[in-house]
C-alpha cells in the first residue's frame, strides 16, 4: 500500500482496520504531509521517543531487536485508512530535530510541543517552542522518555517558570484567568481571556496539569497487564481506550479475537457512548439555566450505570476488556432489564429531545453560539463528535467497520452548523442510534469463548489499535520487544481526540460573551487527562 504520490511502500500491521508502517526520509515526511493534506486527510497523532531501530516490522523475519534510536511518528487517515510513519533521526550533529509539520496541520503544534518535553526531540522552526506538559515537574534539560524506564529515581523538579501567555493589546482589553483550579468537581486547566466588555477576544488554553507519566509507566509494565492502565488514561472512556490498547497488542501478536468476544465489546463501547451522552445532555442543559435538563439527565444515567453494574460488576465497565477478548459475559437474565431500560431511556430520550427542541430559552443560547463552521474545522483537524457537528464526516465505525459493526450498519449522526446546537444534536442522534445497536446486539450475541490467549512472539513487532470512542478516535501505537529481552514494552503512545478538538476551542468562543463560555466548554466536553498523559 502507498500514499498516492508518495515514493514509500507501507506494510500492513495486522489488525481489523486498515493499518500501514513504514519508515521515511526528511523529504518523505513532509511530503507525505503535503499529500495528505491535499487528499483531504487528517492528522491522527504525533509523538517522539526512542524507537525499535529495525528495518522491518513483525511481518518480516527479524532475528533480534536492533538498538533503539531517537525518531518522531506520525500517524494520518485517509480514505484508506491510517499510514503510521516513523522518521529515525541522527543526533551526531546536535539535539534532533525534524520538519515542522503544523505549517500543515495546526493540530500538530502542542503534539510537539509535547515531544519536545517528554523526549528532548523538537521540530526545526517551530513558532512555539514554549513547554506544554512540564510545569517545573522535572528540569528543562530533564527528557522523561529518554530515562531507563525500569529505573526508580525520581528526577529533580525544575525551576517554576512564568508561563509567557501571549497578550492582547488595545483600548478596554483586559484579562480573565480561569483556573486551573476550578469551583466545580472537574480536572484543572488554566483559560486565558482577553476580553473587551463581555466579549471574547482571543482564549489561551494551559493544560498539562494531570501529566502522569503513563507512557513512561507503560513502559515498566508487562504487555499483558498494561491493558489495566490504558483504561484508566481518562474515566470518562475506560472501555474505548481499553479496546484501542488490546487491539494494539492483539495486532502486534497476531491475534484474533473470538466473535462473542468482539460483539461484547462493540457492546461495553456503545453503553459508554450512551452514559457519557446522557450526562452531557443534562449538563448542556443545566449550563444554559434549564435545571430540569440535569435532574431527569442524571437520573437516567444513574439508571444505565446501576444496569451496567448489575449486568458487567463495574458501574463504567472497567476491566471487562482483556487481552484476547473480554472478562465478562451477558448472562441470560441480563438480557431482559437491559432491553427494558433501553425502551425506557429512548421513550424519556425522545420527550427531553421534544423539549429541548421547543424551548425557546435553550434554542436562543444554543444557536450560534461557540460555532465552528465546516471550513475552519476542515482546517484544524476538528474530530469526533465536535467534528460531525461541523460536517466532518467521519466516524471509523462507518468508514472502516470490523465486526461486529460490519453487521450493525452503523448510520452516522452528522450536522452541519457547528454550534452548539449540532453538537447537542449529534448527541441526541448517537443516543438513540446506540440503543439501536445495544438492543440488536443483546438479541445476536454469537455464541462461543470469551477469550483466547494472547502469545508473544520471539521477535519484535509493532502494533496499533484504532477505535471511535464516544469523544473522537482514540489511537494506541505499541512497540515490543523480542524474547531476547523479556518481551517488554518499549514505546505506547496513546493518544486522545481532546489533542485535536482543545485548540479548536479557543475558535470557538471567539466573538462570544464570558458567560457562554461554560456552556461551549460543555459541548466539546474534551478530556484533561486524556490529552495530558
Amino acid at each position: 500500500m502507498k500514499i498516492p504520490g508518495l515514493d514509500v511502500e507501507f506494510a500492513a500491521l495486522s489488525a481489523p482496520v486498515p493499518i500501514w508502517h513504514a519508515r521515511v526520509t526528511a523529504p518523505h515526511w513532509m511530503a507525505a504531509a503535503g499529500l495528505v493534506r491535499e487528499r483531504g486527510g487528517r492528522l491522527l497523532a504525533l509523538w517522539a521517543g526512542s524507537s525499535v531501530a529495525a528495518d522491518a516490522i513483525e511481518s518480516v523475519a527479524s532475528s533480534s531487536i536492533a538498538t533503539r534510536a531517537s525518531a518522531v511518528f506520525v500517524s494520518y487517515v485517509l480514505l484508506e485508512g491510517v499510514f503510521w510513519l516513523a522518521l529515525p533521526l541522527d543526533a551526531a550533529d546536535g539535539p534532533p530535530q525534524y520538519p515542522d509539520l503544523s505549517v500543515v496541520f495546526p493540530a500538530a503544534a502542542r503534539m510537539q510541543r509535547a515531544a519536545a518535553d517528554l523526549s528532548g526531540i523538537h521540530a526545526e522552526g517551530s513558532q512555539d517552542p514554549r513547554p506544554w506538559l512540564n510545569h517545573g515537574a522535572w528540569g528543562i534539560d530533564h527528557h522523561p522518555l529518554l530515562q531507563d524506564p525500569q529505573a526508580v529515581a525520581q528526577p529533580a523538579p525544575g525551576a517554576l517558570v512564568d508561563y509567557p501567555f501571549v497578550r492582547v493589546e488595545g483600548d478596554g482589553v483586559h484579562e480573565i484567568a480561569v483556573g486551573p483550579v476550578h469551583a466545580g468537581i472537574i480536572e484543572p486547566g488554566h483559560f486565558r481571556f482577553s476580553v473587551v466588555g463581555e466579549k471574547i477576544l482571543r482564549l489561551e488554553q494551559r493544560l498539562g496539569y494531570t501529566h502522569k507519566g503513563i507512557e513512561q509507566r507503560m513502559a515498566q509494565m508487562a504487555p499483558l497487564d498494561a491493558h489495566r492502565l490504558a483504561a484508566r488514561v481518562s474515566g470518562d472512556t475506560t472501555v474505548g481506550y481499553a479496546w484501542a490498547y488490546c487491539m494494539a497488542l492483539e495486532s502486534a501478536t497476531q491475534t484474533t479475537i473470538p466473535p462473542r468476544a468482539a460483539w461484547l465489546r462493540a457492546l461495553l463501547l456503545e453503553r459508554e457512548r450512551v452514559a457519557n451522552h446522557l450526562g452531557d445532555l443534562g449538563a448542556l442543559g443545566n449550563d444554559a439555566a434549564f435545571a430540569l435538563a440535569l435532574a431527569q439527565f442524571s437520573r437516567l444515567r444513574e439508571d444505565w450505570l446501576r444496569n451496567a453494574k448489575a449486568a458487567f460488576g463495574h458501574r463504567l465497565m472497567m476491566d471487562c476488556i482483556t487481552p484476547g477478548g473480554v472478562d465478562v459475559d451477558l448472562e441470560p437474565a441480563q438480557i431482559a432489564p437491559m432491553l427494558r431500560l433501553c425502551d425506557t431511556v429512548e421513550a424519556e430520550v425522545r420527550r427531553l429531545a421534544d423539549i429541548f427542541e421547543d424551548h425557546a430559552g435553550l434554542q436562543d443560547r444554543f444557536l450560534t453560539t461557540g460555532r465552528v463552521t465546516p471550513a475552519l474545522a476542515a482546517q484544524l483537524g476538528l474530530t469526533g463528535l465536535a467534528g460531525r457537528a461541523s460536517s466532518q464526516a467521519w466516524d471509523l465505525r462507518c468508514d472502516h467497520p470490523f465486526v461486529p459493526y460490519t453487521d450493525l450498519r452503523v448510520a452516522m449522526a452528522v450536522q452541519k452548523n457547528g454550534d452548539v446546537a449540532a453538537r447537542v444534536a449529534v448527541r441526541f442522534e448517537e443516543v438513540f442510534e446506540s440503543l439501536r445497536m445495544i438492543r440488536h446486539m443483546v438479541t445476536h450475541l454469537p455464541v462461543g469463548p470469551l477469550r483466547c490467549d494472547v502469545v508473544l512472539g520471539d521477535q519484535a513487532a509493532l502494533g496499533a489499535g484504532w477505535v471511535e470512542g464516544w469523544r473522537g478516535e482514540l489511537f494506541v501505537a505499541l512497540e515490543l520487544s523480542g524474547a531476547d529481552q523479556g518481551h517488554r514494552i518499549l514505546r505506547c503512545h496513546l493518544h486522545d481526540p481532546s489533542w485535536q478538538n482543545w485548540p479548536v476551542l479557543e475558535h470557538a468562543v471567539m466573538g462570544n460573551i464570558v458567560a457562554d463560555f461554560p456552556l461551549i466548554n460543555k459541548s466539546f466536553n474534551l478530556s484533561y487527562s486524556g490529552q495530558d498523559l
